[in-house]
């Protein structure tokens, strides 16, 4: 959770400086980025909300989305871009985040390898990347998925 923590705590400390907030939907991370940015003291000032949005329920009972959003293909940049938007749109907030993808051991079911994630960040900017680790762990280790997002994450802040 250290690691979390601190990932949390450089995105957060940027946040609050510029007086912006920020919304999160998530899917394989499984709360992974919420729980990297409220692990922060202050977390209030920026973060106003987000969910795991795992499954096509979900993406109907929480984002509300519509049925050719709700019934699309998850693990891509379009599908992540656009959950970004709705949830920066949802929650009045300057930017939004969405992560979507496979976590291991075995993929998801459309046919996406373990590690293979789909980042979106809306907002000022806008950017959807996806990125191939090849690895299965949620965990944030040296070469593994979140450091990856971590990194691409700061780089779109």
């Amino acid at each position: 959770m250290d690691q979390l923590s601190s990932m949390g705590g450089s995105v957060g400390a940027l946040l609050k400086e510029r007086g912006e907030t920020v919304a999160v939907a998530e899917s394989s991370a499984g709360g992974l980025i919420s729980a990297a940015l409220l692990s922060v003291p202050g977390a209030s000032a920026y973060f106003v909300g987000g969910g795991v949005i795992y499954t096509r329920d979900a993406r109907r009972g929480f984002m509300g989305v519509p049925e050719e959003v709700a019934t699309m293909r998850a693990s891509t940049e379009e599908y992540a871009l656009i959950m970004a938007r709705l949830i920066r749109d949802r929650l009045n907030t300057t930017w939004g985040l969405c992560e979507t993808g496979a976590t291991g051991p075995t993929g998801n079911r459309y046919g996406d390898a373990a590690g293979h994630v789909c980042f979106a960040v809306a907002g000022p900017i806008e950017q959807a990347t996806t990125i191939e680790t090849g690895s299965p762990d949620r965990e944030p280790r040296p070469g593994g998925k979140y450091v990856a997002v971590r990194e691409r994450r700061a780089d779109a802040a």
